[in-house]
C-alpha cells in the first residue's frame, strides 16, 4: 500500500500533461478549459511562426524558404498524424504501460460532451498535439541546408510515430515511466531529450555541410530571428503554465518560473560572451534565453522562483560550453545547435528537478517530494529516465534513417560513401566537407522548392 501511494503521489507531481482519461469529471470547468484553449494557441504560436522564424533568421539566405516550408509541412502532416493514431498511442487507456493502443484512432469515442478531468477531451488532445508538432520541427534545426524536402517529411512523419508517440505514453500517458515517479511537467524527456539525440544522431549520419569551419555561415537576418524569440518566450507560458491543466496556482507558478529561467539563462549568456570576447552578441543573448526555457521545462511544475534563478543559469552554463564544445571540438555539424541547448537544456533541467523538488533546501524549496521518496531515489529515477529515453531515441533515429537514405527521395547532398558510413566513425566527426560527386567540376544547381532542398 505504501508502495502505491508513493507511486501515485509522483505521478501527480510528475504528471501535468498526464491526465488519466478514465477519470472523468461530470462538472466542466469553464476557467480551465478557457486556459487550455488559449495555450494551446500559444504552443501552437512556438511552431507557426515562432520556431519557424527563429530557425529561418539563423540560416543563409538560399535556405529560409526551405526552413519555413520545413515547418509548416511538419505542422500539417503530424496534425493528420495525430487525429489517425498518435493521440491514441500516446493517451489511449489501454492497460499496457508501454503504449496507449488504438481504441482512440480517428478520436473514436470523442464526442462534444467528452471530458478528460474538467476539461473537454478535444480540448486535451488539441493541446496535446501541438507538442507531437513542435518536437520534430525542434529537429529541423540539426540538418538544415543539406537535406531534401520529401526525405526531411518521410524521416520526421515516421520519428514522430516510432519515438514520440510511445515515449509520450511512457511519461504522461501514465506509462511505466510515469509509474516509476518520473517528474517531467512539460517536456524535458518527452520533447528535448528525444529532439535533441535525434538530432544528435541526424547530425552526425548527415556529416558536415559543405565549408562547415572553413566558411563563414553567418545567420541572414537576425532580426528574424530576434522577431522569432520573442514569440517562443510568450508561447513557452503556454508550453509549461499550460501543462497544469488548470487555470491555478501550479499553473501561475510554472508561468513565473519559466519567464526567470528565460531571463536568468539570457543575461548568462551574454555575461559569458562579454568575459570571453569583451561585448555580448544579440544571437547569444537569444539562445541563452531559449536554453533557459529548455532547462525549466520539466522543473517548471515543481520548483519555485528561486530555484528558477539556479535552474537558468545552471542551463546557460551548461548549455554554453557545450555549444561550443560540440562545433569547436567534436566538430559537429548540428547547424542550429539543437542537441546542445534543447538536448543538454532537457537533460540538465530533468536532474535538476529531482533536486530542486525537495521543500528542504530553505529558499530554493519546490513542491515536496513524493512520499518515502529522497533527494537521491528522485534523482536516481530522474538519470534512468533519461539514459532510457535518450538510448531508445538513439536507437530508432539510427535505424530510421537507414531505412530512408537508399529510398528514391534520398538526401540530398550525400556521396553513397557517407550515407552508409557509421554515426560514430571518426572519419564524419573529423570530416569538414560535404558535396555531391558532381558540385568540384560545375556549381550546383538549385531545384524549384519543394523538390530540393540542400
Amino acid at each position: 500500500m505504501k508502495i502505491i501511494k508513493k507511486i501515485a503521489t509522483a505521478a501527480i507531481l510528475a504528471g501535468a500533461s498526464s491526465v488519466v482519461l478514465a477519470q472523468e469529471t461530470t462538472e466542466l470547468s469553464g476557467a480551465n478549459t478557457a486556459w487550455i484553449l488559449t495555450s494551446t494557441a500559444l504552443v501552437l504560436f512556438m511552431t507557426l511562426p515562432g520556431l519557424s522564424l527563429f530557425y529561418g533568421g539563423l540560416v543563409r539566405t538560399k535556405n529560409v524558404l526551405s526552413v519555413l516550408m520545413q515547418c509548416f509541412a511538419i505542422a500539417s502532416v503530424i496534425s493528420v498524424l495525430w487525429l489517425i493514431v498518435g493521440y491514441s498511442i500516446a493517451f489511449g487507456p489501454s492497460e499496457s504501460a508501454y503504449w496507449g493502443g488504438l481504441s482512440k484512432a480517428l478520436f473514436s469515442g470523442i464526442t462534444v460532451d467528452s471530458l478528460a478531468g474538467d476539461i473537454p477531451e478535444s480540448v486535451f488532445a488539441t493541446f496535446q498535439m501541438t507538442f507531437a508538432i513542435i518536437t520534430p520541427a525542434l529537429m529541423v534545426g540539426a540538418f538544415v541546408e543539406r537535406i531534401k524536402f520529401s526525405s526531411m517529411l518521410l524521416f520526421s512523419t515516421l520519428w514522430t510515430l516510432l519515438v514520440y508517440f510511445p515515449v509520450a505514453n511512457w511519461v504522461w500517458g501514465g506509462g511505466w515511466l510515469q509509474q516509476m515517479g518520473l517528474i517531467d511537467f512539460a517536456g524535458g524527456t518527452v520533447v528535448h531529450v528525444t529532439a535533441g539525440v535525434g538530432a544528435l544522431v541526424t547530425a552526425l549520419y548527415l556529416g558536415p555541410r559543405t565549408g562547415f569551419l572553413t566558411a563563414p555561415m553567418m545567420p541572414h537576418n537576425l532580426t528574424m530571428s530576434f522577431t522569432g524569440a520573442g514569440m517562443l518566450w510568450v508561447g513557452w507560458f503556454g508550453f509549461n503554465a499550460g501543462s497544469a491543466l488548470a487555470a491555478d496556482g501550479s499553473a501561475g507558478m510554472a508561468m513565473l518560473v519559466t519567464h526567470l529561467s528565460a531571463a536568468t539563462g539570457a543575461v548568462t549568456w551574454m555575461a559569458i560572451e562579454w568575459i570571453k570576447y569583451g561585448k555580448p552578441s544579440g544571437l547569444g543573448a537569444i539562445t541563452g534565453m531559449v536554453a533557459g526555457l529548455a532547462t525549466i521545462t520539466p522543473a517548471s511544475g515543481s520548483v519555485g522562483p528561486a530555484a528558477a534563478l539556479l535552474v537558468g543559469l545552471s542551463g546557460g552554463v551548461v548549455c554554453y560550453f557545450c555549444t561550443t564544445y560540440l562545433k569547436q571540438k567534436m566538430r559537429i555539424d548540428d547547424s542550429l545547435d539543437v542537441f546542445p541547448v534543447h538536448g543538454v537544456g532537457g537533460i540538465v533541467g530533468t536532474l535538476l528537478a529531482g533536486v530542486l523538488v525537495s521543500s528542504d533546501l530553505g529558499i530554493f524549496s519546490g513542491n515536496g517530494l513524493a512520499e518515502g521518496m529522497t533527494i537521491g531515489s528522485q534523482l536516481f529515477i530522474q538519470a534512468f529516465g533519461i539514459v532510457v529515453v535518450a538510448l531508445f531515441t538513439f536507437v530508432l533515429t539510427f535505424g530510421l534513417l537507414k531505412l530512408v537514405a537508399p529510398l528514391p527521395v534520398v538526401f540530398a547532398c550525400l556521396p553513397k560513401k557517407s550515407r552508409s558510413a557509421s554515426i560514430l566513425s571518426t572519419t564524419m566527426r573529423k570530416a569538414t566537407q560535404c558535396s555531391c560527386a558532381s558540385s568540384q567540376k560545375k556549381p550546383r544547381r538549385i531545384l524549384p522548392a519543394g523538390l530540393f532542398f540542400a
